[in-house]
């Protein structure tokens, strides 16, 4: 389950990659539609939480530390806040439909929490690789006593 776990939360990071090249095509699809966004969305609102939760559940069965099982949990919500961010973000027009400055401020939110649903997923993936990293049984004489604590960072 160790393997499993660490496999699962580098395809984590990879699906986070994708995100935010999907948000760029997004972007920069002339001319911008609802669906220029929608392998974004299709990324964000399927793909990342049913990863989010898997992992989850394989940080649980390899009987991962309890902070490390939360900090896994921590990208579906994160998720959750990234929909919320992009609903405002959308609601925050003026008369014509243009974006409004408080609109632009909640979308650029948006990009951050993004960043910071990344940066989760990065240290989760590390702690799973170090969870199934071997620890000898008895350092030898001349050997220093490993330290290697399972955590989060």
């Amino acid at each position: 389950m160790r393997k499993a776990f660490s496999i699962v939360s580098g395809v984590l990071i990879v699906a986070f990659a994708f995100q935010f090249v999907f948000a760029a095509v997004g972007a920069f699809t002339k001319p911008a539609d609802d669906g220029a966004y929608a392998l974004h969305s299709i990324t964000g609102m399927a793909v990342i939480p049913i990863l989010t939760l898997l992992t989850v559940l394989l940080a649980a069965l390899a009987k991962a530390p309890g902070r490390v099982i939360g900090l896994a949990a921590l990208p579906f919500g994160l998720v959750v806040l990234q929909a919320l961010l992009a609903g405002l973000a959308k609601g925050f027009t003026d008369e014509s439909g243009s974006s409004t400055v408080v609109g632009l401020v909640v979308g650029g939110l948006h990009a951050v929490n993004g960043i910071v649903a990344v940066h989760v997923a990065v240290g989760v993936a590390r702690a799973a690789r170090r969870l199934g990293e071997p620890v000898p049984d008895q350092p030898g004489p001349d050997q220093p006593v490993p330290h290697r604590p399972v955590t989060a960072a």
